[in-house]
């Protein structure tokens, strides 16, 4: 399982935070208390930060996954999927009725790394990702929520105003500490045999939630807000961008080898609007991140993503992901040899015989060509998939050889 929940610069105009809240309250950020990151004390607390230490590197083979994501030749595409661990398995079921709670699931370690490891001992595939959900962080950022079985998420108090704001601080990794140790374990476990996926949500996606109080089909609150507070959505895409940012750093270094951003609910956007509320917030990751870590491969996904695949180009990621609705040929003609993809074979390919699942997988590796590609999904496995056919899409990825072709 990748995610559960479905799921600006330096001189920049509206993603830094002395500009984010208007140019008459240039410092109502101070006011709220938001002290720009970097090393020091806590803004809470007083104590001590925790430092971000240099990423980590490895003498080791690096996982095919990771070479592919830079562009580099290989032998076959890598495969993983994404919502790779989940209801569509019987043993996750099984843990399930044993621990109901998905809050409990998603940030206790050993349970972390069970639900993870399941897929990868049950069909062994390039990418391991970590069991947890986009909103995870949500707390360590002192917003508080809830997931309810029928209704999903659930934020407590929305942030709509200068005064929501109040409740932000800066991201405290103490309070993620599960999914640092469980990505740890992960690492250690799987070796250099796959690699280990951490992964985020985007700045947008993420404050959708936090807006609308939960999860929305219509997205009227947030839309809404873009006239008529953008100074208050901008404050907030700006904090999430910095505390995304530190939180993407912690987990490469705590063993992730790659790390996908989730824009889940960027394709609701107009592209011009994600142009100006979703881009800028990623740019800005993106380069903190780089500037960490620039040998880890950061892939882009988005949800309906069509309209977007050069602009997603432009945020200077190392992948860009595409759903099943963007043929293949098509998206590599417009990215271009210079940007690796993922993706895309349908997700409902996998209830079909398994040769029209075989035929599926080779048109689009074949589209894809022979560098530079991630075989995946369009977007997560649907739950009631049948396990055989899972198990099958990645004997087909392994039955690849490009040295031979």
């Amino acid at each position: 399982m990748g995610f559960s929940v479905l799921s600006p610069p330096s001189g920049c105009t509206h993603g830094c935070v002395s500009h984010g809240l208007g140019r008459n309250s240039p410092s109502l950020f101070l006011k709220l208390g938001f002290i720009p990151n970097g090393p020091g004390t806590d803004r809470t607390s007083g104590k001590p930060a925790m430092l971000i230490r240099a990423c980590s590197s490895s003498s080791l083979p690096e996982p095919l996954l990771v070479r592919a994501a830079r562009g580099e030749r290989v032998s076959r595409p890598p495969a993983w999927m994404m919502r790779q661990a989940g209801r569509y398995m019987a043993v996750y079921r099984k843990l399930a009725e044993k621990h109901p709670s998905f809050r409990e699931r998603s940030e206790t370690t050993d349970l972390i790394v069970e639900i993870s490891l399941q897929p990868w001992e049950a069909f062994h595939p390039d990418g391991v990702i970590i069991f947890s959900d986009i909103l995870t962080p949500l707390p360590a950022f002192g917003v508080q929520f809830d997931i309810e079985e029928a209704r999903g998420p659930i934020v407590h108090s929305p942030i709509r105003s200068e005064e929501g704001l109040m409740a932000l601080h800066s991201i405290d990794l103490e309070k993620v500490q599960f999914v640092g140790n469980s990505l740890k374990i992960l690492r250690k476990e799987v070796g250099e045999k796959a690699a280990v996926l951490g992964f985020v949500g985007a700045p947008w996606t993420i404050a959708t939630y936090i807006v609308e109080g939960g999860t929305t089909h219509t997205f009227t609150t947030i839309k809404s807000m873009c006239h008529s507070a953008p100074h208050v959505l901008k404050a907030l895409l700006s904090h999430l961008a910095k505390g995304i940012a530190e939180y993407i750093i912690f987990q490469v270094q705590s063993g992730a080898h790659c790390v996908q951003i989730f824009d889940s609910w960027g394709g609701q956007l107009p592209p011009h609007m994600w142009e100006t509320w979703s881009k800028p917030y990623i740019d800005e990751i993106v380069r903190t991140v780089k500037g960490k870590c620039p040998e880890t491969p950061l892939v882009l996904y988005i949800n309906g993503n069509g309209g977007l695949i050069e602009r997603m180009k432009a945020t200077g990621v190392d992948v860009i992901g595409l759903d099943w609705t963007v043929d293949m040929a098509d998206g590599r003609k417009r990215l271009g040899s210079d940007v690796s993809v993922q993706g895309n074979v349908d997700p409902a390919s996998l209830f079909s015989p398994l040769s029209a699942l075989t035929n599926e997988v080779n048109r689009v590796v074949r589209s894809a060509g022979t560098k530079g590609h991630i075989l995946n999904l369009g977007h997560g496995v649907l739950v009631g998939t049948p396990e055989e056919a899972v198990a099958h899409f990645f004997e087909v990825a392994r039955g690849f050889n490009f040295s031979s072709n």
